[in-house]
């Protein structure tokens, strides 16, 4: 099935997540279900992600190095 573009723009999904095994498969499952998934390992990273071009849902891990996701969060608002 091909999506439309109106599904496109709204199936985006940040992944913020530091342990690459999860992410990748996180990432796996939500692209076979037909999701744009882009991924990030930092909290800085996810946040250049976002900033340049938002996703419809984040999904984040909260014990991330350098900057926690209660303090990703915080910048985003």
């Amino acid at each position: 099935m091909v999506a439309s573009i109106e599904e496109t723009r709204t199936r985006n999904i940040v992944i913020v997540e530091d342990d690459e095994d999860i992410a990748e498969s996180i990432r796996y499952n939500l692209e076979r279900e037909g999701f744009r998934v882009r991924v990030a390992s930092s909290g800085e990273d996810a946040l250049n992600l976002i900033l340049d071009r938002p996703p419809n849902l984040v999904l984040l891990d909260l014990n991330l190095p350098h900057m926690s996701g209660f303090e990703m969060c915080r910048r985003l608002r």
